[in-house]
């Protein structure tokens, strides 16, 4: 039964010392804290390139209320920081990964589909993010929708991949299509009409 005590004596003891600590503002809270935010960042950007269906952000988003409870611990200045921080930087680095998303391997899969060619080291892929000009000959060339234009996606001319923006909403895989215009590295496509 001493040994017991004494150790729930321990326990408390310590307990009582990381509470003084806590609130004293002990160097390592604010480590603690900003350690939290580091890895809510780093979570956020994991969940770019690996699909989580939004664990991962769930996740980075708790890390971060975690960091703004230890932030405050630490000092009343280090809390707002932190939450002002979170508050404003994270829809910013949100909204910034989900724009770096669709050049991501993964990205491109959900933006083009499971029938896209996502490597460019396929035979005949010549003209996909090669800047095109309207006096290569492509307007009004026909050719066959690769991957679902939704609104971009990739078509075939002449045995040539290229991207494609469907000039008129969703196009299907299979449908024939007409180039229309050329934009930078993509072409304008609509439907043909049957």
């Amino acid at each position: 039964m001493a040994l017991q005590a004494g150790g729930t004596q321990n326990a408390a003891a310590t307990a009582a010392a990381g509470a003084a600590a806590v609130a004293t503002g002990d160097s390592s809270t604010l480590f603690w804290g900003l350690g939290l935010l580091g890895l809510a960042v780093l979570l956020l950007v994991i969940d770019v390139f690996v699909p989580s269906m939004g664990v991962l952000a769930l996740t980075s988003f708790c890390v971060a209320v975690a960091a703004v409870v230890v932030l405050f611990n630490y000092s009343q200045t280090w809390g707002m920081i932190g939450a002002t921080l979170v508050i404003i930087g994270g829809p910013i680095a949100f909204f910034f990964l989900l724009n770096i998303m669709p050049s991501t391997p993964i990205g491109r899969r959900l933006v083009l589909g499971s029938t896209a060619v996502v490597d460019g080291d396929a035979p005949g892929q010549a003209g996909i993010g090669t800047p095109l000009s309207p006096e290569a000959g492509l307007i009004g060339k026909q050719g066959v929708v690769l991957s679902d234009l939704r609104p971009v996606g990739t078509i075939r001319i002449d045995q040539t991949r290229y991207d494609a923006l469907s000039d008129l909403g969703l196009i299907r895989a299979g449908t024939m299509v007409k180039v229309v215009a050329v934009d930078g590295t993509s072409l304008k496509v609509r439907a043909v009409s049957a």
